[in-house]
C-alpha cells in the first residue's frame, strides 16, 4: 500500500492570473526532497503536481482516491522564497475536494505559511494534520506511527512538531521537530522519478531570453534558509528562525550531471541566498567544470549587493553555466533600504551590477514599494534607479504582510489590518491587498506598482538593449507581456 501522497496544489491561475503563460511551471523542489527523504526511510512514496498538471480540484480528488494512500498531504510551498500563502487557496480547495473523493483519510499539510499560522490552520482548513517545521522528521514519525513501526498502539503525542485535534475537536501542539542535520546523507537529491518528465516544466520567460525553447527545467536547493532579518520576508517560518544550511558541492554538482543527462538545460538554483558563501558558489563551480557541464547549462539565482564580491569568481561562475544573478535592491532610499537588513549605498548598487554584467551574467533587479518608511516620492526614486540600471530583467512587487514575518506579527500587534482572505497575498492576482505603510494606501501602492511595470517594460532605451543582447523575438514576447491587462479589485473599486 501507497505510504504517502505529496500533493502539489494548482494555484497557477490564482498566483499569476493573466500573466500565467509567462511565467515557469517549477518543478516542486520541497516535496522532491520530502519524497527522497521519505524512500531512504522505508516508505512508499509518490508526488502529485497538480500545479505541472495543471489539474483542478475535483481531478485532484479522483487521483488521490485512486491512489489510496495511507496519508495524503499537502506541500503548500510556492515557486518564491516567500509564496507559500499564495498557494492556500488551492489546497484548501484540493483537500476540501480529496474529503469528497476519499471520505476518512488522514490529511496533513505542511509548508512557510501553515508553520507560521499552525493553530489557525489546524482550525480553518479542512485537513487533520498541520505540521510546523520543515516536515520530514514528522512525516516519517507520523507514518511509522500509523504503520505500527513504533509499537501499539500508536499516539499523535509521539509525532514532533504535529498540530492534531483529539476526538471532541481540541487542538493539540506537540514539541517542535529536529531540522535535518545531514542534507547530504537524508535529503540529498529530488525524488525526480516521482514527478512527471521534466519536459512538463519550463522556465520563466526571461529566463530562457534568447533560447528557442523554455523546456525542459528544472530547480534544486544548495542551501537552506537565510541569515538575514529582512522584515517583509517570511524564508525562515518552517525553520524556527534564521539560519542557513548548506548541501556539498559534490552532491550539487551530481545532480547536476543527473539533470543534463535528462537533457535539462535551464536550471533555478532556489535558494533564497545562494550567492551569501563565496566558498560555496566556488565550490559549485569547480564542480560544475570539473564535469564539462558549463556550457549545457543557463542557471539563475539570488544574491546580495554587498554579497557579490570577486570579480574572478563572477567569470568562473560564467564559465560554470551562471548566467543570471537576482540581486534585492528592493528600494533607492537608504532609509528604506537599511530597515531591510540591506546596508549598502547606492554607488555600491551601480558598481556590483556592472561587475556583473561585465562578467557577461544578467541581471535580475528586485524592486519592493510600500516598505516602511516609503512615501511616493521614495517610490519614484526607486522607478528611476530601476530606468537608470537599466537591467536586463526587472521584479517589482508590492510589499506584502506575509504570515511569518516580522511585518505581519508588527501588524497584527499593533492592531493593523492585514488582508482578510489568502488570495489576496497573491502579488499579481485580482485580489491582490499589499501592506501600505502611514501615508500612503494599498490601492496607491499597487497602482505604482503596476504603473512601474508598464513603464519599464515599455521604455524604447530598454527594448533597444533587449533586442541588441537577445535578438528581436525577445523584444516581441517583452511587447506581447506588456500588453495583457492586469485587473485589480481594488483599483476596479
Amino acid at each position: 500500500m501507497l505510504d504517502a501522497l505529496l500533493l502539489v496544489p494548482n494555484s497557477r491561475a490564482p498566483a499569476y492570473g493573466p500573466l500565467a503563460p509567462f511565467a515557469a511551471v517549477e518543478p516542486p523542489v520541497w516535496a522532491g526532497l520530502l519524497a527522497t527523504f521519505l524512500l531512504r526511510k522505508g516508505y512508499g512514496v509518490e508526488i502529485l503536481d497538480a500545479h505541472a498538471l495543471d489539474l483542478s480540484a475535483g481531478q485532484i480528488g479522483a487521483a488521490v482516491a485512486a491512489a489510496q494512500p495511507r496519508l495524503a498531504v499537502a506541500v503548500a510551498y510556492g515557486h518564491q522564497p516567500s509564496a507559500s500563502t499564495q498557494t492556500m487557496p488551492a489546497a484548501r480547495a484540493a483537500l476540501r475536494a480529496i474529503r469528497v473523493a476519499a471520505p476518512g483519510l488522514p490529511t496533513a499539510i505542511l509548508g512557510g505559511h501553515p508553520s507560521a499560522l499552525p493553530e489557525r490552520t489546524l482550525q480553518e482548513e479542512p485537513v487533520d494534520f498541520v505540521v510546523e517545521g520543515e516536515g520530514p522528521y514528522t512525516l516519517a514519525a507520523l507514518l511509522g506511527e500509523t504503520k505500527g513501526v513504533f509499537g501499539s498502539p500508536f499516539t499523535y503525542e509521539r509525532v514532533p512538531g504535529l498540530w492534531w485535534k483529539d476526538m471532541d475537536g481540541h487542538p493539540y501542539r506537540n514539541a517542535p521537530a529536529p531540522l535535518v542535520k545531514d542534507l547530504d546523507g537524508e535529503m540529498s537529491g529530488i525524488a525526480w522519478g516521482r514527478l512527471p518528465p521534466v519536459e512538463t516544466y519550463r522556465a520563466h520567460n526571461w529566463h530562457a531570453l534568447g533560447h528557442a525553447e523554455r523546456s525542459p527545467f528544472a530547480a534544486l536547493y544548495t542551501t537552506l534558509n537565510c541569515p538575514f532579518r529582512c522584515s517583509f520576508c517570511c524564508i525562515s517560518s518552517p525553520f524556527g528562525g534564521p539560519g542557513y544550511q548548506k548541501w556539498w558541492p559534490a552532491t550539487i554538482g551530481a545532480e547536476l550531471e543527473t539533470l543534463a543527462v535528462m537533457g535539462v538545460r535551464h536550471v533555478k538554483i532556489v535558494d533564497e541566498m545562494h550567492w551569501l558563501s563565496e566558498r560555496h558558489v566556488e565550490g559549485i563551480c569547480d564542480e560544475i567544470l570539473a564535469r564539462g557541464l558549463g556550457d549545457a547549462l543557463n542557471i539563475w539565482c539570488y544574491a546580495r549587493i554587498d554579497s557579490v564580491k570577486r570579480p574572478d569568481l563572477l567569470e568562473k561562475a560564467r564559465r560554470a553555466g551562471y548566467r543570471w544573478l537576482a540581486l534585492g535592491i528592493e528600494a533607492a532610499d537608504s532609509t528604506v533600504r537599511d530597515g531591510q537588513d540591506k546596508d549598502f549605498s547606492d554607488a555600491q548598487i551601480v558598481k556590483t551590477v556592472g561587475a556583473i554584467q561585465d562578467a557577461g551574467i544578467h541581471v535580475i533587479a528586485n524592486y519592493l514599494f510600500g516598505l516602511e518608511g516609503e512615501t511616493r516620492d521614495s517610490m519614484q526614486r526607486t522607478l528611476d534607479l530601476a530606468l537608470n540600471l537599466r537591467t536586463e530583467w526587472a521584479n517589482f512587487y508590492g510589499v506584502m504582510v506575509y504570515p511569518g514575518s516580522r511585518l505581519y506579527a508588527d501588524a497584527v500587534a499593533a492592531g493593523k489590518a492585514v488582508p482578510a482572505k489568502w488570495e489576496m497575498y497573491a502579488p499579481l492576482g485580482y485580489e491582490c491587498v499589499p501592506f501600505a505603510p502611514d501615508g500612503l494606501t494599498p490601492a496607491e501602492v499597487l497602482a505604482f506598482r503596476d504603473a512601474a511595470f508598464l513603464r519599464y517594460f515599455t521604455d524604447e532605451g530598454y527594448l533597444a538593449m533587449l533586442g541588441r543582447k537577445f535578438g528581436q523575438a525577445a523584444v516581441a514576447q517583452v511587447r506581447q507581456m506588456t500588453a495583457v491587462p492586469i485587473r485589480r479589485k481594488i483599483l476596479e473599486d
